[in-house]
């Protein structure tokens, strides 16, 4: 990985209370890399905390910079977490987020699930949507654009 290099971009900083909110932070988290031992569910809390490594696609977009950075994502008033595809006891693990969905069910609570590659997920029950996401800190040139076979995102 290269050392971290200043960029004009500024951090960016989401909130989300609602369904259209969530699919701002997916754009804007997609292909984000996570280790497992990035990702905690502190139920005393009623919080879901993940730390990872945003793909700035909007940077990509605009000035053609494939460029990373730290980013941090939360989500409260989660009353469950339920995790597939991946062993939380692996920490080492990483994991690479294809998208966040929201499924509203009794309002404003549902399930927020937050899909990874290789059929992986992470499903949080919450009574309502209230989430953050702030970048972290320098950001650094890609290695690569990221991309996925055809049908990846259909798992």
């Amino acid at each position: 990985m290269n050392a971290p290099t200043k960029t004009s971009a500024e951090p960016l900083r989401l909130f989300a209370v609602d369904g259209e909110d969530v699919e701002v932070l997916s754009a804007a988290m997609q292909d984000a890399i996570f280790r497992v031992a990035d990702m905690a569910y502190l139920p005393a809390q009623r919080r879901f905390a993940m730390v990872g490594c945003r793909f700035d696609w909007l940077a990509a977009a605009c000035s053609g910079k494939a460029e990373r950075t730290r980013a941090g994502l939360h989500f409260d008033s989660v009353q469950k977490a339920a995790l597939s595809g991946f062993d939380p006891k692996n920490r080492e693990t990483t994991l690479n987020l294809l998208g966040i969905t929201f499924s509203q069910e009794e309002a404003p609570g549902g399930v927020v699930e937050l899909v990874f590659s290789g059929g992986a997920a992470v499903r949080l029950h919450v009574e309502c949507i209230d989430a953050q996401l702030r970048d972290l800190g320098e950001r650094w040139s890609a290695r690569a654009v990221p991309g996925h076979p055809l049908g990846e995102t259909d798992k």
